[in-house]
């Protein structure tokens, strides 16, 4: 590939960000159309159930399409869903040849979209950037490949590793502007999950709330997270503020939950789910993600407490974890760490997490990893 091709593609990804927190369940899509060498066309998937990436750049390339190179972030699709297939669209324009940074594993696409393409007689290539393209939509990808949203855990403490004095206080830990990215990962997310214990001692909204940081952020561009409460036994008050605030309430809950508080709760307009329930009487969380993923949830974030992100690692269920950093020291024996649960017996048997990196985040420290890599799941996908 040359240096030009290289460029296209990452103008190509740069486009498909801007979909970001808008195309679930559908993947981040760019694409750019490019004749002798110059721009003559660009798109991107902008929400699900709209034009997919190849037709936006193709209506504004328009008679310029004809001979053209068509890069593109993933496969284009061949199949009738809410929209027409792109692989008709891009040989009825006359697009010379087609350069895509990945094979869509999604099972309706698959590569049969590049089959159509080189049956017609377009030249085909696969594998510019794949890397780089399957690393902004790793919630499509583990949703397609896991049946289940993808996980990012998320807690902030302090230096010492605490999440919360001896008595429980802990707002605020992490500085504005940490706050700030949580709420701006709030807003690109399908669904936030805590647990009862959180719920009973914070009271949180869980909503987002960019304004509060941002006064330039237009609301209208403001969404909210579907919230999922993990309450085994229904303890979840009818006057949280979890009930009342804007966006859907999901309360799973397990049959330890009497019914006549499963009503009240619904007919305040929560949405409760009866889960089963694991040995230990609590939520079994991996049917609990899979029926999740049913619901066409990709990306979950989950923000504790403790039990919670102790219970989703020994389930293998947290793909990326972000931790903030707070330049502070509580101390306290007892005072709550970010994970609970049981924990390992060995440091050999400790949850090992990859590709560390770290910036700083206003008066804090962020550091984000990856514990479940999804990338060697699709090394299939961007071969020719």
């Amino acid at each position: 590939m040359k240096d030009a091709d290289v460029l296209f593609m990452q103008r190509a990804i740069e486009l498909a960000l801007r979909g970001k927190g808008k195309t679930s369940p559908n993947p981040l899509v760019g694409a750019v159309i490019v004749k002798d060498g110059q721009i003559v066309g660009e798109g991107y998937h902008q929400k699900a159930g709209t034009a997919h990436a190849e037709i936006h750049a193709l209506a504004q390339a328009n008679e310029e399409a004809r001979g053209s190179t068509l890069y593109v972030t993933l496969e284009p699709c061949s199949h009738y869903g809410r929209t027409p297939p792109c692989t008709e669209a891009i040989l009825k324009a006359g697009v010379k040849k087609v350069v895509m940074a990945m094979l869509d594993p999604n099972p309706q696409v698959a590569g049969k979209g590049m089959e159509k393409l080189r049956h017609e007689g377009v030249e085909v290539q696969v594998g510019l950037l794949s890397q780089e393209t399957a690393e902004i939509n790793q919630p499509f990808l583990t949703w397609i490949t896991a049946q289940r949203p993808h996980v990012l855990a998320k807690w902030a403490m302090t230096v010492d590793g605490k999440i919360a004095t001896l008595s429980g206080d802990s707002r605020w830990i992490s500085c504005p502007t940490s706050r700030q990215l949580v709420h701006q990962w709030r807003q690109d997310k399908d669904a936030i999950l805590v647990g009862i214990g959180t719920v009973l001692a914070d009271d949180p909204q869980l909503t987002t709330r960019l304004a509060d940081f941002d006064p330039t952020f237009d609301q209208s561009e403001q969404r909210h997270p579907l919230r999922v409460i993990l309450d085994s036994k229904g303890r979840t008050p009818l006057t949280a503020k979890v009930l009342k605030a804007e966006g859907k309430t999901l309360i799973a809950v397990t049959e330890q939950a009497p019914l006549e508080k499963v009503k009240a709760l619904e007919a305040i307009g929560a949405t409760v789910w009866l889960c089963p329930q694991n040995e230990k009487g609590r939520i079994d969380l991996p049917s609990l993600m899979a029926r999740l993923g049913q619901a066409g949830i990709t990306s979950l974030l989950v923000e504790g407490g403790s039990s919670v992100h102790g219970a989703f690692l020994e389930d293998k269920l947290v793909d990326q974890i972000a931790v903030f950093i707070a330049p502070k020291l509580v101390g306290g024996a007892t005072a709550p760490s970010p994970v609970g649960g049981g924990g390992v017996e060995l440091m050999s048997q400790a949850w090992l997490v990859k590709r560390w990196r770290g910036q700083p985040s206003g008066e804090d420290y962020l550091l984000e990893g990856t514990l479940r890599e999804v990338i060697p799941c699709l090394q299939g996908l961007w071969k020719n």
